[in-house]
């Protein structure tokens, strides 16, 4: 796993640290970041749950968001991942609520947007949204590309000195 072993080291170790917990919501990565995040010793101290909410059933189930509560909202788009990581951490009662939602590929998605897109949001301490476009068709690049970017951004967002 290379550099997202030392991610998912680097964000549990940082976790466990400040006494946090984590859920995660993830779909074109394929669970792959909550797998990141467990494969460090002891991730159940910090790790509440994750959840691969790939389809419409999985996302009205899991999280009880249903979209005509939410006019104009999409999933694939940087408002969707917000409410997501925000629906993931309130519902689970953690620190911080993580999410990805995007097209891995090799096709794009059914909103238009190309495979390589993905957006993804940080809830918590430090609150942040932003999309990626790798501009790969290959699934599986994508998946792992897509990991590392959510990891990055939490690693990113840990590091930062904790608030009273």
């Amino acid at each position: 796993m290379g550099d997202l072993g030392k991610l998912g080291d680097m964000a549990g170790r940082l976790l466990k640290a400040r006494g946090e917990t984590i859920a995660v919501a993830e779909s074109s990565s394929g669970g792959l970041i909550s797998a990141c995040l467990l494969a460090v010793p002891g991730a159940s101290a910090y790790f509440v749950a994750g959840g691969v909410i790939y389809t419409h059933k999985a996302r009205e189930i899991f999280t009880d968001i249903e979209f005509e509560q939410h006019p104009g909202m999409r999933s694939s788009s940087e408002p969707y991942a917000a409410l997501l990581a925000e629906t993931m951490r309130r519902r689970m009662e953690t620190t911080w609520g993580l999410a990805e939602t995007g097209a891995a590929g090799p096709l794009g998605n059914r909103y238009g947007d190309a495979a390589g897109h993905t957006c993804i949001a940080l809830s918590g301490p430090v609150t942040r949204v932003f999309t990626l476009e790798t501009g790969d068709r290959h699934r599986e690049p994508n998946m792992w590309r897509f990991t590392e970017a959510a990891l990055e951004a939490l690693v990113e967002a840990l590091d930062q000195p904790m608030t009273a």
